[in-house]
């Protein structure tokens, strides 16, 4: 059964290939593109996060990325300066005040409806912004820099050596599968279900007796737990972080991804991210106007693939072979 919105069943080969071509990549020797496929890979986490938000619960933030931040932060201020921290002990620490950030904004913001909710959730991220930026805490504008990285090991054995960039990119090619899994199977139980119809008509749902503001609030508490452990990602491999990190425009940055992709799949704004990431990198080694041609890119692509790059399959096989687009 199918509810609207929903996103029609990916074929197994189709996963198959990518996962594939994910896991063969590092094979190709060329460290800068591994470092970027990472990179990549941790927005693509982030974006899945927001399209909970957007795409599943018909919540537009756009503050998002103060919990991406968060994560970010918690990382660099539970590191010890003389030795490695545990990744035991500092990533469910991020996760957990990433969520629990979102959870006590949430409380507030849940309750308005629209343009307010937006502009709202701006606000409480430019809030966190200058937390971080005007105060000793956050180290001010230049953030905090690392000097180890977290630990992955079980007594004398590491399991993950941060430092080696091929086992970075494993461990968040691990963790991207895990979020899309955990989301996916979110999506067909009672609570997924929940959301979808609170996005398509939330006054009904409510006159059938379901509490709405709380389903809203668990949703927004899940999506910046997770924006949370992207952040903590961010922050694991390039050892530093920065208000910059929760700024109005990553917000603005992510919410595009899931905008490029497909709002509504979680596929799909992971494939926004790769497309971002992308168009990013061509144009920025092009010319120093690189925003115009990537702004100009993205208008073009909501204008003639409203479904995002997500639907491009669909698109394709209804062209070729005649078959409907679900």
């Amino acid at each position: 059964m199918s509810y609207p919105g929903e996103a029609p069943p990916r074929r197994p080969t189709e996963l198959l290939v990518a996962l594939a071509a994910l896991l063969l990549f590092p094979v190709v020797d060329a460290p800068f593109y591994l470092e970027l496929t990472t990179k990549v890979m941790i927005l693509a986490i982030f974006a899945m996060s927001l399209d909970l938000l957007v795409g599943i619960t018909g919540l537009v933030s756009l503050g998002h990325a103060a919990y991406f931040g968060i994560g970010a932060y918690a990382l660099a201020l539970s590191a010890p300066r003389y030795h490695p921290a545990s990744l035991w002990t500092t990533l469910p620490l991020a996760v957990g005040l990433a969520g629990l950030a979102a959870f006590l904004v949430g409380i507030f913001v849940v309750r308005a409806r629209s343009t307010y909710f937006i502009m709202v959730t701006l606000a409480f991220a430019q809030m966190f912004y200058f937390l971080f930026h005007d105060t000793e805490f956050g180290r001010g504008s230049d953030g905090i820099t690392m000097n180890f990285k977290p630990a992955a090991a079980i007594g004398d054995l590491r399991l993950v050596e941060f430092g080696n960039a091929r086992h970075a990119y494993y461990f968040v090619l691990s963790v991207l599968l895990l979020v899309l899994l955990f989301l996916r199977l979110l999506l067909r139980s009672p609570f997924g279900r929940a959301l979808r119809g609170i996005r398509a008509n939330e006054q009904r749902m409510r006159s059938l007796g379901f509490r709405t503001y709380h389903y809203k609030l668990a949703s927004f508490t899940l999506a910046g737990a997770i924006a949370g452990l992207a952040g903590y990602l961010s922050a694991l491999q390039y050892g530093f972080a920065n208000p910059e990190l929760l700024s109005w425009h990553q917000s603005g940055n992510v919410l595009l991804m899931v905008i490029l992709g497909g709002p509504g799949t979680f596929y799909g704004a992971a494939v926004g991210a790769f497309g971002f990431a992308l168009l990013q990198e061509v144009f920025q080694s092009a010319t120093v106007h690189w925003q115009l041609l990537l702004g100009s890119t993205i208008v073009l692509l909501v204008l003639f693939v409203p479904g995002g790059l997500g639907s491009l399959r669909a698109r394709f096989r209804t062209l070729l072979v005649g078959e409907p687009t679900p």
